[in-house]
């Protein structure tokens, strides 16, 4: 293996040097791959590499022999789509949760050259299984790699949902739903919340991380996933350790007894990324507690201009006003099985985009149709029409307040 790149998170790169690369991109910061590399069953790391034309490159990596989490198998998720799939074992190019991978560059560099840089870098790595796959990349970093020399066609797995906050805050939030269908709901579940009489405490996750281990469980058993609860609050124990007071809750109380729902998020230049939730449902009151607690409670903090909701549940965050992105794929390994199987692959993805936007008119007009035309047969749209570019990242807030499955966010 190449030690350089597996010494620690950040590849043996100084923090504050990866962090001038993340720049606005939250999962790929120091502080997110450290996290990360409390996970279980892979050793973090990250390649970096210098670029001919000056500058740098970087991207987080794992080095696993088959990784528990089941969204970052890359075996299980091409087999369940008829696909042919590398070997379990190699190198996961991307970070362990977040669900979201970017390449980093000095800014200026040419996207392509760093592409290449990197793809390189992955390729000559040693003391690994053989394969080198890219999971939950955007579009704009898969069109790179191809034009850098990857040759197989990327697989679509997820999409990725923003919701942006106007000035204004949340009235201004509010009309920008644009239907009346959508503004009556989100008012609606507001109010029914208000009426069922909780009590909202706004919390670190180091002061209560036990209530969120137990409940987060709660919710993944749910879902039909086994789920411990005490392991659970020994891992948000050891992200509350390390996040300190970044990482913040709202719980959610129908009097002095324990909380009966909570909210684990982190805010990073004026966007709130979803991390948990976890509900104690014989107790709820029917009240719209989810959409409160991961929506709209949290797009009301002072200074927050955008809400990164993750991936699953597309039509329901679309009915929120949130916007959709595909992430995708790309086996890197040389060669990988995939290649010679575009048709499959394109057949899937167009299959993907159906199955998204088949009776959802807001899933459709979240999607934005240059984000798949790359990557579907003839290279043509199918049902996305064109929508607004996504912004890099929302501009900093003004002010700052503090204090589906359980984790939203990967």
């Amino acid at each position: 293996m190449a030690q350089d790149f597996f010494t620690d998170p950040l590849g043996g790169l100084a923090p504050h040097r990866w962090d001038a690369l993340a720049g606005g991109r939250f999962y790929s910061t120091a502080f997110w791959l450290r996290l990360c590399a409390l996970e279980p069953g892979a050793v973090s790391g990250a390649v970096h590499t210098e670029l001919p034309g000056g500058g740098r490159a970087a991207v987080p990596v794992a080095a696993t022999d088959g990784l528990p989490n089941p969204h970052l198998r890359w075996d299980h998720l091409l087999a369940a789509r008829g696909l042919p799939s590398p070997p379990a074992g190699g190198v996961l190019v991307g970070q362990r949760r977040g669900y979201l991978t970017h390449l980093l560059a000095t800014p200026g560099a040419d996207r392509v050259q760093a592409a290449g840089a990197l793809l390189e870098a992955v390729r000559s790595l040693t003391g690994t299984g053989p394969s080198r796959v890219a999971l939950y990349l955007t579009t704009p970093d898969v069109l790179a790699l191809r034009e850098a020399g990857v040759r197989s066609a990327p697989v679509a797995i997820a999409v990725d949902a923003w919701i942006d906050v106007p000035d204004g805050g949340w009235p201004a939030w509010l009309e920008s739903l644009g239907s009346r269908h959508r503004l009556r709901r989100v008012r609606h579940e507001a109010q029914v919340f208000q009426e069922a009489g909780y009590l909202i405490e706004h919390r670190t996750l180091r002061e209560v991380y036990a209530d969120v281990g137990r409940l987060a469980a709660a919710t993944e058993r749910r879902h039909g996933i086994a789920a411990d609860p005490v392991a659970y609050t020994e891992a948000f124990r050891r992200h509350a350790e390390l996040a300190g007071d970044r990482a913040e809750v709202l719980l959610c109380r129908t009097g002095d007894g324990p909380p009966v729902g909570c909210c684990l998020f982190v805010r990073h230049d004026g966007t709130v990324h979803l991390r948990a939730v976890g509900f104690d449902y014989p107790r709820l009151r029917g009240a719209a507690e989810y959409f409160n607690l991961a929506y709209h409670l949290p797009l009301r903090l002072p200074g927050v201009r955008r809400l990164h909701a993750g991936i699953s549940t597309a039509h329901g965050k679309a009915l929120r006003g949130a916007r959709l992105r595909p992430l995708w794929l790309l086996d890197l390994s040389a060669p990988s099985p995939l290649e010679g199987h575009d048709r499959e692959v394109l057949a899937h993805n167009a299959g993907f985009l159906d199955a998204l936007t088949e009776g959802s008119p807001p899933v459709a007009a979240a999607l934005r149709a240059g984000d798949w035309t790359p990557f579907l047969p003839g290279g043509g749209p199918r049902r996305a029409p064109d929508g607004p570019e996504l912004p890099p990242s929302p501009p900093p807030p003004t002010a700052a307040g503090r204090p589906g499955p359980s984790r939203v966010g990967g």
